[in-house]
């Protein structure tokens, strides 16, 4: 039976769009495409994109795990607030994530009211069942941050609040372009994120670097016509949004979404885990809603700092600067079972991915 999704695998196609990279790649030059979403590098490693492209085409995974970026002062936060005797909720990929004081996991272990949950409207149904505090611990990119306002627009109960560590993926991919710690001639932009800021969320990363951009779908047709469309850009001097997902993202993107977003949160300068403090990249919960907002309800001390452990490269594979396998550490003393960095917890990890589809066998 034919699927919808075999148009996007058709073999014949991909071998149509690898004569039209190669011929766009001809020459020495050396191209290295960034993008920044976890589903993104599922595809690439799952399907082999990577050994299909030239030697010349390198494409890297940036900050596009938004577990892997979270700060452990802020999983610390969370800990503490669940030592405080308050009950804490996530979603299950960052209870493993380590952190000054362990993980969650650990807390959850040492006796603590850690849970995971689906969507934060679960954190909401159980705070309606208890008298005790519930706090939803939210993460993530645009993508999820909608639900977490729409949460806290709808009037939860007085006994629920949020902490909040949703980070915005374009100020992340403007500080790569500012630090200069890798050579990025074009992003491939994340399709989830897409959907919600559509085109013109990429406008301000456009026009301060003319990098070249293309929104592009999961499915390996999609992201090998994405660099496809970027070589192009290059080839042709042209450094514009193109919009290769339309059967998803709109250009203006999901306008309710955004507007529920600037309702509830403002910006912030927000710590990104193996990189730093970005400009205007975190969500703050707004004033107005100060009475569900953890931050400004609970009293937490937390270390400031953190260091990586001794021989991890996170942050370098966070940065777009290696592959997880030119980490020492992967896949011997950072495993999936027995993570050492954020990379190798998440499923949308680079290291995790990564591991998962044997990829050190490239090495």
């Amino acid at each position: 039976m034919f699927s919808f999704v075999d148009a996007f695998r058709d073999s014949d196609t991909a071998k149509k769009i690898m004569r039209l990279i190669q011929k766009l790649a001809s020459g020495d030059r050396r191209y290295r495409i960034v993008h920044v979403c976890g589903t993104h590098e599922d595809t690439i490693t799952k399907y082999g994109v990577r050994s299909m492209l030239p030697t010349n085409v390198e494409v890297l995974m940036g900050p596009g795990c938004p577990v892997c970026t979270v700060p452990p002062n802020r999983i610390d936060y969370a800990i503490r607030l669940a030592e405080q005797g308050h009950t804490v909720t996530t979603y299950g990929d960052m209870m493993r994530v380590p952190a000054g004081l362990g993980s969650l996991q650990d807390a959850k272990a040492r006796g603590h009211d850690v849970r995971i949950v689906y969507s934060i409207h679960d954190a909401v149904k159980m705070a309606q069942k208890t008298t005790r505090q519930v706090i939803h611990f939210a993460v993530g990119f645009e993508t999820t941050a909608p639900t977490t306002a729409s949460e806290l627009a709808a009037g939860p109960p007085p006994n629920f609040s949020v902490y909040s560590a949703h980070l915005l993926i374009p100020p992340a991919m403007m500080a790569l372009m500012e630090m200069g710690v890798t050579q990025v001639d074009g992003f491939i932009d994340p399709g989830h994120v897409s959907t919600i800021i559509g085109e013109q969320g990429y406008r301000e990363v456009a026009d301060k670097y003319s990098v070249p951009q293309v929104i592009a779908g999961f499915e390996p047709l999609d992201v090998l016509m994405s660099v496809a469309m970027i070589l192009r850009q290059i080839k042709e001097g042209r450094a514009e949004i193109e919009n290769s997902y339309r059967r998803a993202v709109k250009p203006e993107g999901a306008p309710q979404a955004l507007k529920l977003l600037d309702q509830v949160f403002e910006p912030e300068d927000a710590p990104w885990r193996g990189i730093g403090v970005i400009l205007r990249s975190g969500l703050k919960v707004r004033e107005e809603y100060a009475s569900h907002d953890a931050a400004k309800r609970f009293t937490v001390e937390t270390e400031a700092s953190y260091d990586m452990p001794r021989g991890c490269r996170c942050g370098d594979v966070l940065r777009a600067i290696i592959y997880p396998w030119e980490c020492p550490l992967f896949n011997e003393a950072c495993t999936p079972e027995n993570p050492v960095g954020p990379c190798m917890v998440s499923h949308e990890g680079s290291c995790y991915i990564s591991a998962r589809y044997g990829v050190e066998d490239l090495r």
